[in-house]
């Protein structure tokens, strides 16, 4: 779960185009077959403790990459319908489509871009460990599944909790959700838990 950051002022319209990572359904693997193969190589092992964990361990803000553009922006441009964003590419039309919950959302107040994977359940998972640029690098990652525009209500309720305890309320949306999941933690070596592999072994039959 992450906190929505606006751009401050009313600058003029206008649409502007940079370049954009992959789509989360592109960079995820295309089969359960895939995926469970994958899940298959992760460790599995008691969560660590959360002592020390700080969302600014990971983010003390979105990263910018070309122009104006942060990595919030982008997500919301990559996963928004009709986006148009004003000269600091912040998003002041479009809609989206939340696939947690169903939802299409006509104003960007109402979005959140969630990780995937929290950043207090990757804390726990093995990026307690990593250097801080490595967990920046995690929390802004635009090429694995890792960052989705979901609505904000349904952002809060997942909160930092894991599969085994949170999945999303459109069941529709399990297999993808394990997939994404899975992708992520097999990327950067993160372990799970034994009720998180079950949970996400469950998710997959859905598939």
């Amino acid at each position: 779960m992450i906190p929505r950051i606006r751009a401050a002022g009313a600058a003029a319209l206008s649409v502007l185009v940079i370049p954009l990572a992959p789509s989360s359904a592109e960079a995820a693997p295309k089969s359960e077959t895939q995926a469970r193969r994958m899940l298959a190589q992760l460790k599995v092992a008691r969560a660590l403790s959360i002592r020390g964990y700080s969302h600014k361990r990971f983010q003390p803000r979105w990263a910018h990459h070309k122009g104006r553009c942060d990595t919030r922006e982008v997500v919301l441009a990559r996963d928004g319908k009709g986006v148009r964003r004003n000269s600091s590419c912040h998003p002041v039309r479009g809609r989206w489509y939340s696939p947690y919950d169903g939802k299409w959302l006509r104003s960007e107040r109402h979005v959140d871009v969630d990780h995937v994977v929290p950043l207090a359940y990757a804390w726990r998972s093995g990026a307690k460990r990593w250097s801080q640029a490595k967990r920046r690098a995690f929390a802004n990652d635009l090429w694995r599944p890792e960052l989705k525009a979901v609505s904000h209500s349904v952002n809060i309720a997942k909160g930092g909790q894991g599969p085994q305890s949170w999945r999303p309320p459109r069941r529709a949306y399990w297999c993808r959700y394990a997939i994404s999941w899975i992708t992520v933690k097999h990327h950067y070596k993160l372990f799970v838990t034994r009720g998180e592999r079950t949970a996400l072994l469950n998710m997959l039959r859905t598939c």
